[in-house]
């Protein structure tokens, strides 16, 4: 519809986006309407979070323009198009931030229309703003599309929007979720080399489990994806964000059985001081019960002459005299102490066994099993969720373990990719000053 320009603003001294309608369309009267319907749509949502800002609206040689804020990070179509599907925290972070300004639009009484990966931009924080309302619809006003006219992209669209009739809120929230599919897995839904097939497919195909198109997400994603891309809009989650609150749960719920989060922080370890003055108390002990040891231990070897044969020395009174009878028996071997456990694995096993470790209090064993963990599962694109449960537990097993300046990058990385969660940094609070 329109060309995007990359401009300075001379007076404010920023770079801004010049959006101006192409000169095909220019001279359509119905179009240029449409095109000043997307900058009212869009500044009644500048305030909002999520929303794009706009900073000026106008009109150069017949052609209307839009002035709105430059996001330097691209288009999460762009995101897709190089690195496939994402990390699901990292999804569910992008989706919150989207949903958030969906919401507000149709609190506004606006419909997007056009949800899609195209529409998603990233500015230079990494954080998404909804852009492109240029075919919204904005309640209360005439409509400028007549019922049966299809507006929107073949791969997104509703079932309703695909059969031709007017979209709702429920439509954004569905063309949300067809996004969200695409993030987590890499492929949308009813993806086909034909648009046509596709948003017929929309319309009558059963939704296709999430877990066939990609092995290490979990089974409980279906039932939230059946729901959000549900043929009847009534039967959708009522917002965008409630979509969003019920796949972040169907997440958490997964991790909650397949990977484990060590439980809640415990009180800090024994202060250097306290150390101390237990080691100068346990220290007399502990010798006089070495020494007790070294004696049970001299007394074995000198009656058994070690592992080897033991001599046991007779006399015994006969007709003759005394006799001297001289015995030898063989010890047994004692048995073999037990294998060290095996670090193998992929990362959520590895992980699992860490954190049973934990959980029996094992910290020192739970050590070399969630290093590995986090080796296996760092970069590993989709399990970012898992690494972070594996960097939290390696930091906490290291806290509880007295190496607290070494738990403390394993806490950094656990904050940085689960931000939500609250026990990495108040472990990493209590590192920092143990």
């Amino acid at each position: 519809m329109g060309d995007i320009y990359l401009a300075t603003d001379d007076v404010l001294g920023r770079e801004v986006a010049v959006k101006a309608l192409a000169d095909r369309y220019a001279a359509d009267e119905s179009i240029r309407q449409r095109f000043k319907r997307e900058a009212l749509s869009a500044a009644r949502l500048s305030s909002e979070p999520g929303a794009i800002t706009i900073y000026d609206v106008g009109e150069w040689e017949g052609r209307p323009f839009i002035v709105m804020e430059h996001l330097a990070g691209g288009s999460l179509e762009e995101r897709l198009r190089r690195e496939s599907a994402q990390p699901p925290a990292r999804v569910v972070a992008w989706l919150e931030q989207a949903a958030a300004a969906l919401d507000a639009a149709h609190r506004h009484g606006v419909v997007h229309r056009d949800v899609k990966p195209a529409n998603l931009l990233l500015n230079d924080r990494g954080e998404v703003r909804v852009a492109d309302f240029g075919i919204a619809s904005a309640a209360g006003m005439d409509s400028m599309t007549l019922t049966g006219t299809v507006l929107g992209t073949a791969g997104y669209l509703s079932p309703e929007q695909a059969q031709g009739e007017r979209a709702g809120p429920a439509s954004d929230v569905y063309s949300l979720a067809v996004v969200a599919y695409e993030l987590l897995s890499g492929h949308r839904p009813f993806e086909n080399d034909s648009p046509t097939a596709e948003a017929a497919a929309h319309a009558n195909a059963p939704v296709p489990s999430i877990t066939a198109r990609r092995h290490d997400l979990p089974p409980e994603l279906d039932g939230v994806f059946q729901r959000a891309l549900a043929k009847d809009p009534r039967r959708r989650h009522g917002s965008a964000q409630e979509f969003v609150a019920d796949l972040r749960d169907a997440l958490r719920r997964s991790a909650a059985t397949t990977v484990a989060f060590a439980p809640p922080p415990p009180p800090p370890p024994p202060s250097r001081r306290e150390r101390s003055s237990a080691t100068r108390f346990l220290l007399p002990l502990a010798l006089l019960l070495a020494a007790g040891a070294i004696g049970a231990v001299l007394a074995v070897v000198l009656t058994s002459g070690g592992s080897g044969p033991s001599v046991i020395t007779r006399t015994v009174a006969g007709p003759r005299g005394t006799t001297t009878i001289r015995q030898t028996t063989t010890a047994p071997a004692p048995p073999p102490p037990p294998p060290p456990p095996a670090v193998s694995g992929n990362g959520h096993a590895l992980n699992d066994q860490g954190y049973s470790r934990i959980q029996s209090g094992d910290y020192a064993g739970a050590v070399p099993l969630l290093q590995q963990a986090v080796r296996q599962l760092q970069g590993t694109g989709p399990a970012d969720l898992y690494e972070g449960y594996a960097n939290y537990n390696l930091g906490y097993a290291l806290y509880r373990l007295g190496r607290c300046s070494e738990a403390i990058p394993y806490l950094r990385r656990a904050e940085h990719l689960e931000p939500d969660r609250t026990e990495p940094r108040s472990i990493r609070q209590r590192a920092q000053h143990c």
